[in-house]
């Protein structure tokens, strides 16, 4: 019976890290979703201001325990 709980405890944990919350961000419409494990960047941003007006930043980002394993935002 204890065994069936702790199954139960460490699913219900893992269903907790696993899902995200959705955030806008106001540089351009980035959004960001936010897990406890994980993170992903989809990015359409102004770019610097040293580059042309109209350009934009477009791309994905995605972070596992805060380590970027994935970026092609140009």
């Amino acid at each position: 019976m204890k065994k069936k709980i702790i199954i139960g405890i460490c699913i219900l944990l893992l269903i907790v890290c696993l899902i995200p919350t959705r955030m806008h961000l106001e540089d351009g419409g980035t959004v960001v979703y936010n897990a406890i494990l994980y993170q992903v960047e989809d990015v359409h941003r102004i770019g610097a201001e040293d580059t042309a007006e109209d350009e934009y930043l477009e791309g994905t980002i995605v972070k596992i325990l805060g380590i970027e394993v994935y970026n092609n935002v140009e």
